[in-house]
C-alpha cells in the first residue's frame, strides 16, 4: 500500500513537471505571438520590421540554429530575411534562389501549400540542395507556406544542425508565424496598389483640370494666339513631353503652317515657320490623311522629312503628330516632342487627340474670323458678316458641347460608379462651364436681345385704353375699306399702366396692322386687354387665314411672313421680330394661337403697376428685379417667387439690370455674377455708388462662390447655386423684402 502511494506521488510530480514544461513553452509561444502582433500594430506602415520579428521569434521558439523567410518572385523563392546564417551562406542563398520544385523543402512547401519537414536532409534521396547543406551544415529543416487568398506569396523555414525532428507544437507555431508574415506582405501589396491608384487618380484629375482650362480658354477668348498657346502648353505638360507646336493647314498650298510653339528655341521656331511642311511629303501630312496619330519613338532610326530634319538638328529625338480634323476635312496638326527617344503610351495618344479637338475649334474660329474680316472689307457690311461668323462658330461648338454636357451629366449621376469629392467638384465645374457657354451661344445668336439691349426705353404711367383707341383709329379707315370690323375691348380693373408708351403703341400697331392685312373682306379684328393676376394681357384676334403649324415659329424670324399670304404681300417681315424684341425688353412675353381657315390671336403680357384685385389688399405688393441671364435659373427663381407678394422685373444682362433697378426702385435685387456685358460685380458697385440705389438690398444668387468679396462690396446676402426655395425666401425675409409668412404653404 505504501509503495503504491510513493509511486503515485512520484508519478504526480512527474506529471506536474511535464505540465509546467508545457505551460512554460506555451507562455513563450504566447509571448512571441504577442511580440509579433505588437510589431504588426506598431509597424503597419513598415512591414520590414514585422518580417524581422517573425523570423527571430520562429528561430528562438523552435529551438533552431537558423531561420529564413523567402518571397516568391519571378517563379523562385528569393531570400528576404534570415537569422543564424553565416554571411557566406546568406550571400549564396541570395545568389542562388530556390526553385519551386520537389528538390528542396521550400519548393515542396510551395507546391503542397502545407507545413512539412525533412528529419534528415542527408537521408532524403529526393533532396537536391546538397551544395547548400555542405555550406551551412544543417540536417533537420521545416517550412510553412505564406498564403494570401490561397495564393503562395512566400515561405518561412527553420533548421537544426543536428538530426532532431520538430514537434507538432513547433510545426503549428511556424504555420502561425508564416500566416502573420503573409499578412505583412499583403499589407505591402495593398499599400502599393493604393498608391498606384492614388497616382492614377491624381493624373486623371490633372488631365480633367487641363481640359477644363483649355475649354475655358476656347470659350472665353477670341485671341487665337492665346488659345493655341494654352492648348500647346497643356498638351506638353499632360503628355510628359518637352515641347510642342500647333499647325494650321492651308488647303490651297496643301501645306501646314506653324501657328503656335511651346518650349522651343526661337531660332528653331523661325526655321519651322520657313520650312515647307507639305501634305504629301511629311509625317504630319501622313497622320492627317490617315486620320490618326503617328508616333516616332526615335528620329535617328527613320527617314526624316524636312520638318523632322529641322527638329532632329535641334536635338529633338521623338515626337507624335496628331491630326486636327473636322467632318473629314483637314484643319491642322498638333505635334508634341521629346529630347529623348522612347515609345508613347496609347492613353497618351488618346489624350492628345482630345487636345487636338480643342485646337480644331480654335483654328476654325480663326479661319471664320479671317473670312469675316475679308468679306466685311469687300462688302462694308461688318455687322452682317459678324453674325455669320458667330452663327458658324456656334454650330462648330454645339457638337462638342453636347458631348461635354451629356457625359458630365452621366458621370454626375454615377452611372459608372461613385465619385470622390474632387471628382464631383471638377465634373460640376465642367458641366457648369458647358451650360454657361451654351447660354452665351444662344444669346449671341439671339439678335433680338442684342438689338434690344441698345434700345433706350422711356417709362411713364399712362391710360392703356388711350393707346389702344389711338391705334385702332389709325387703322379704322383701312379696315372699313375692306369691310373689316375693328373693335377695342378693355376688361375691368385696367386703367393706368407703366411702360414705354411709344414702344407699346408700336407693338400694338404692328400686330393690328398684320391682322387687318391678313384678314379677308367682311372679317373682324378685335384688340382686347384683360387682366391676369399682376399682368395685363393684350391680344389682337383676327378672322384671317391663320398660320400653319410649321410656320408658327418661323413667322417670328427676320424677313419671314410664314404661310399667311402670297409672297407679294407688302412688308419686310421684320414687324413681328421687332415686336417680340420690344415686349421682351419691357419684361413681358409674346405668344400665338392660330387655326388655319379660322384666324389667329397674337398676344403679349405687360406688367401692371396697379394692385392685383385678386390678391389680399392687406398684403403689401413689392417689386423685385432679377438680373439673371441663364434661362433655366430665371424660370426657377420666378417659380420660387410665385407664392410671394412680389412683382418681378427681369433683366438678362448687367446694363439692362442697372436700368431696371433705377427705373423700378425695387424692394430687393437678385443678382447673378456671370452676366454678359458688365458682370455682376460691376453692377453691385454701380448700385452702391448711386445715392438713389445704394440702400436697395442686393442678394447675390450665383454659381460663383466669393462670399467675402460680395460682403465687402455691400451685398445683403450671398446664395450659391443651386439654391432652394426656402433659402431664397429666407434671404428675402432677412432683408425685409417679404413678410415673415410670405411664400409659405397654406
Amino acid at each position: 500500500m505504501g509503495g503504491r502511494a510513493l509511486a503515485g506521488g512520484a508519478g504526480t510530480r512527474a506529471e506536474q513537471e511535464r505540465l509546467r514544461g508545457q505551460l512554460a513553452a506555451l507562455t513563450d509561444q504566447f509571448a512571441a505571438a504577442n511580440e509579433v502582433l505588437s510589431a504588426v500594430g506598431r509597424s503597419a506602415g513598415d512591414p520590414d520590421t514585422v518580417l524581422t520579428t517573425v523570423v527571430e521569434s520562429a528561430c528562438r521558439l523552435c529551438r533552431s540554429q537558423a531561420a529564413q523567410l523567402y518571397l516568391l518572385e519571378g517563379g523562385n523563392f528569393q531570400l528576404s530575411k534570415a537569422v543564424g546564417l553565416s554571411a557566406e551562406a546568406t550571400r549564396y542563398l541570395i545568389e542562388h534562389p530556390t526553385p519551386v520544385d520537389r528538390g528542396t523543402l521550400i519548393g515542396r512547401v510551395g507546391l503542397d501549400r502545407a507545413t512539412q519537414q525533412i528529419p534528415d536532409v542527408l537521408a532524403d534521396p529526393a533532396y537536391g540542395r546538397q551544395d547548400l547543406q555542405r555550406l551551412a551544415g544543417f540536417r533537420t529543416t521545416m517550412g510553412a507556406p505564406m498564403l494570401v487568398d490561397d495564393e503562395v506569396v512566400g515561405a518561412l523555414a527553420v533548421w537544426r544542425n543536428e538530426v532532431s525532428p520538430f514537434g507538432q507544437g513547433e510545426q503549428d507555431l511556424v504555420t502561425a508565424f508564416a500566416g502573420q508574415a503573409a499578412m505583412a506582405v499583403n499589407s505591402v501589396k495593398l499599400v502599393q496598389q493604393l498608391e498606384a491608384r492614388g497616382a492614377e487618380l491624381t493624373r486623371r484629375l490633372g488631365e480633367l483640370e487641363a481640359l477644363r482650362e483649355v475649354g475655358e480658354a476656347v470659350n472665353s477668348s477670341l485671341d487665337v494666339a492665346n488659345v493655341l498657346s494654352t492648348i500647346a502648353k497643356h498638351a506638353v505638360r499632360i503628355s510628359a513631353t518637352d515641347g510642342g507646336s500647333i499647325m494650321e493647314y492651308d488647303e490651297d498650298a496643301q501645306c501646314f503652317l506653324v501657328r503656335s510653339v511651346y518650349q522651343t528655341a526661337p531660332r528653331v521656331i523661325e526655321r519651322l515657320r520657313d520650312t515647307r511642311i507639305h501634305l504629301d511629303e511629311t509625317l504630319v501630312g501622313r497622320a492627317a490623311k490617315l486620320g490618326r496619330p503617328l508616333a516616332v519613338p526615335d528620329l535617328s532610326a527613320v527617314e526624316r522629312d524636312p520638318h523632322l530634319e529641322v527638329l532632329y538638328d535641334a536635338g529633338w529625338r521623338s515626337l507624335v503628330a496628331v491630326p486636327m480634323l473636322r467632318e473629314g476635312q483637314i484643319v491642322g496638326s498638333l505635334v508634341v516632342r521629346r529630347m529623348r527617344p522612347g515609345e508613347f503610351a496609347e492613353e497618351t495618344l488618346t489624350l492628345l487627340e482630345m487636345f487636338a479637338d480643342q485646337s480644331t475649334l480654335a483654328l476654325l474660329n480663326a479661319q471664320l474670323y479671317r473670312e469675316l474680316k475679308r468679306r466685311s472689307a469687300e462688302l462694308e457690311v461688318a455687322s452682317r458678316h459678324k453674325s455669320e461668323f458667330l452663327a458658324s462658330m456656334s454650330h462648330e461648338l454645339r457638337t462638342p458641347l453636347n458631348a461635354v454636357l451629356g457625359f458630365s451629366e452621366v458621370l454626375l449621376e454615377r452611372m459608372f460608379g461613385d465619385l470622390n469629392e474632387r471628382q464631383e467638384e471638377y465634373l460640376r465645374d465642367i458641366h457648369g462651364s458647358g451650360k454657361h457657354l451654351l447660354e452665351l451661344l444662344n444669346e449671341i445668336l439671339d439678335l433680338s436681345k442684342v438689338e434690344a439691349g441698345r434700345m433706350e426705353l422711356e417709362y411713364s404711367t399712362f391710360p392703356l385704353r388711350r393707346v389702344l383707341d389711338n391705334t385702332a383709329s389709325m387703322l379704322r379707315e383701312r379696315a372699313a375699306a375692306h369691310g373689316i370690323e375693328l373693335h377695342v375691348e378693355v376688361g375691368p380693373g385696367i386703367d393706368q399702366v407703366y411702360a414705354d408708351e411709344l414702344r407699346l403703341k408700336q407693338v400694338v400697331l404692328n400686330l393690328a396692322t398684320n391682322a387687318v392685312k391678313f384678314t379677308g373682306a367682311d372679317g373682324a379684328v378685335v384688340i382686347r386687354a384683360t387682366r391676369s393676376g399682376a399682368e395685363v394681357h393684350i391680344a389682337v384676334t383676327d378672322t384671317g387665314r391663320g398660320v400653319p403649324p410649321e410656320d408658327r415659329e418661323r413667322i417670328f424670324e427676320s424677313f419671314q411672313q410664314g404661310g399667311r399670304g402670297p409672297s407679294q404681300e407688302e412688308g419686310t417681315g421684320l414687324g413681328l421680330t421687332l415686336s417680340r424684341r420690344i415686349v421682351e425688353l419691357l419684361g413681358g412675353r409674346m405668344w400665338l394661337d392660330s387655326e388655319v381657315g379660322v384666324g389667329s390671336t397674337f398676344g403679349f403680357s405687360l406688367r401692371s403697376r396697379e394692385s392685383d384685385p385678386g390678391r389680399d389688399t392687406a398684403r403689401t405688393v413689392g417689386d423685385v428685379v432679377v438680373i439673371e441671364d441663364d434661362r433655366p435659373s430665371l424660370d426657377l427663381i420666378t417659380a420660387y417667387l410665385s407664392g410671394a407678394a412680389l412683382r418681378v422685373t427681369v433683366a438678362g444682362d448687367g446694363q439692362s439690370g442697372l436700368d431696371a433697378v433705377r427705373r423700378v426702385r425695387p424692394a430687393v435685387v437678385l443678382l447673378d455674377i456671370r452676366l454678359p456685358g458688365i458682370d455682376g460685380w460691376a453692377v453691385l458697385q454701380a448700385l452702391k455708388a448711386e445715392a438713389e440705389t445704394r440702400d436697395i438690398p442686393v442678394i447675390i444668387v450665383s454659381i460663383v462662390d466669393e462670399r467675402t468679396r460680395g460682403t465687402q462690396l455691400g451685398a445683403a446676402a450671398y446664395l450659391v447655386k443651386p439654391v432652394s426655395r426656402d433659402a431664397l425666401l429666407q434671404a428675402l425675409r432677412a432683408v425685409g423684402a417679404v413678410a415673415g409668412d410670405e411664400g409659405e404653404d397654406r
